[in-house]
């Protein structure tokens, strides 16, 4: 794999660092779950950032690169699918988007102007009135939504939905890896001003370690996803996927317990990722869904 940007790559990537240079910080009277980037999401739209892997230049890779430097903000807004699965379908479907498995909540339901809606192996589209969705309170760092009337859902075909299921798990991929450098990023700096015997807490090996693992994951999930990104293959998809959710499930575990009861409060920023990738955990059928699809895929 050559992962080297062209020069319109390259152009957008330092773009959306300027963009997202206006959204790093955490308001000071916000105590919340759910931080939403509305003015974020406003500046995407504006820019026809969720358009860019329908241009040859830059394409499904640029469009994941984008998806994992936005999901370390703070702040969160419906990305991953409008960059990744929105292009798949048809570029002129309404955003935002959702999903709806299962009959279960879903992210961005609320507002959402296209939700792709899974039951079992059929996977449809739909496009719920206001009055067919409402928000749900959620622990998770995301607006949460159900879909409480019966909109019409249009059925894909069964290309189609394979389609569907492996950007679904590419955009998951991104989304993930974007989430655990931010989380580990968050951890490194409080291990780096939190003393104990009167040395930093980054200066004890069995912390740096422990890391020191946590970044390899993080980097694993990074690259894979582009991978699936770049090949649109569903057999990379599945395994991005399958290694994301299985590596979000330690790494939670992990910069929780450095941050110690601090990581814990809403105070502290760190569960507007970790709680992020809680969400993230169980969709497609969760890491046992990954594993039956990179079985299917991968070793037929």
């Amino acid at each position: 794999m050559d992962f080297t940007l062209n020069s319109d790559q390259s152009a957008i990537a330092d773009a959306l660092d300027k963009l997202a240079a206006q959204f790093t910080t955490v308001p000071t009277e916000f105590h919340g779950f759910a931080l939403v980037g509305e003015e974020l999401e406003r500046e995407l739209e504006a820019g026809q950032y969720f358009d860019i892997a329908a241009i040859p230049e830059l394409g499904t890779l640029a469009a994941a690169l984008a998806v994992e430097r936005l999901a370390r903000l703070p702040c969160t807004a419906e990305i991953a699918l409008s960059m990744l699965l929105r292009p798949q379908l048809d570029i002129e479907l309404p955003r935002p988007f959702a999903l709806v498995e299962n009959g279960r909540p879903g992210r961005f339901l609320v507002g959402a102007g296209t939700v792709i809606v899974i039951d079992g192996e059929n996977i449809g589209i739909a496009h719920p009135a206001p009055d067919e969705v409402a928000p749900v309170e959620s622990l998770y760092a995301y607006p949460m939504g159900r879909l409480t009337g019966r909109p019409a859902v249009r059925p894909l075909a069964a290309d189609e939905a394979a389609t569907v299921r492996t950007w679904l798990r590419v955009a998951c991929a991104a989304e993930i890896a974007g989430l655990l450098q931010a989380a580990i990023d968050a951890t490194v700096e409080h291990l780096g001003v939190r003393k104990q015997f009167g040395r930093p807490l980054g200066t004890f090996q069995a912390l740096r370690h422990r890391m020191a693992e946590c970044a390899v994951l993080a980097g694993g999930v990074r690259w894979l996803a582009l991978k699936a990104a770049w090949t649109g293959d569903a057999g990379d998809a599945a395994l991005a996927a399958l290694h994301a959710q299985d590596s979000a499930t330690r790494v939670i575990y992990d910069v929780h317990q450095m941050m110690g009861a601090m990581g814990m409060t809403l105070e502290m920023s760190l569960h507007l990722w970790t709680y992020r990738m809680k969400a993230l955990l169980s969709e497609l059928g969760g890491r046992g869904g990954q594993a039956r699809a990179v079985a299917a895929y991968c070793f037929p």
